[in-house]
């Protein structure tokens, strides 16, 4: 398939790669202020950003899961690398924010799910980490309202209220948990899943995003 259709960066161009490092390197980090228990990597609003987040989740684009995951892998090794020792944060359970079941039909999958399932890929190659993957845990049986489209926090909050569950508490109950998703605004979705998953048993909560 490389053959017939090359992959070639989404930015420059350039063949070999979906999205290239050169692109990359001047996109300016996360600056915003967001929760302390959340680590997301580029300010979304960079142009290279916000044009490979879009292509992945609203074209398809799904080899862009991989590139995400190598960054944010690094990411993530170097917070665990404090977090293991300051708070005990150790053999954590990775998880993605889900999509309501009308909105995965809709698109067919779910990036963060995807970017889990890379990152995966990525430890077992390092055996860097003792991690789980879990992508049936947290669920989303109540569609709401896309959260991009609500300018006020407080309706984004309320929007989003009651609408995560889990299943199968006892894959989670005392365990740490890292939440992965591509994009926090206001970070009211990684607040309700952390909020549901803390009442279901969960020890610490964690979340890393792609942009902010």
């Amino acid at each position: 398939m490389d053959i017939i259709f090359p992959s070639k960066c989404i930015l420059c161009n350039k063949y070999g790669v979906d999205l290239c490092l050169d692109c990359l390197k001047d996109a300016p980090t996360a600056e915003r202020e967001s929760a302390n228990w959340i680590f997301p990597l580029y300010d979304y609003r960079h142009p290279a950003i916000k044009k490979s987040l879009w292509l992945l989740k609203y074209k398809g684009k799904k080899r862009l899961a991989n590139v995400f995951a190598e960054i944010l892998y690094d990411k993530i090794l170097e917070e665990l690398s404090e977090l293991e020792i300051l708070q005990n944060f150790t053999k954590p359970v990775l998880i993605p924010i889900p999509l309501s079941p009308k909105r995965y039909r809709e698109r067919g999958f779910n990036q963060a799910q995807l970017i889990c399932e890379e990152l995966i890929k990525i430890n077992n190659l390092r055996y860097s980490v003792d991690i789980k993957l879990e992508n049936s845990v947290l669920i989303k049986p109540r569609d709401t309202e896309h959260q991009a489209r609500i300018k006020n926090r407080t309706a984004r909050l309320k929007n989003i209220i009651g609408s995560f569950a889990v299943k199968n508490k006892e894959k989670i109950k005392e365990r740490n948990i890292i939440l992965i998703d591509d994009i926090t605004t206001t970070g009211a979705t990684l607040s309700e899943a952390k909020k549901v998953l803390k009442h279901s048993g969960a020890k610490k909560v964690i979340a890393f995003t792609v942009a902010h």
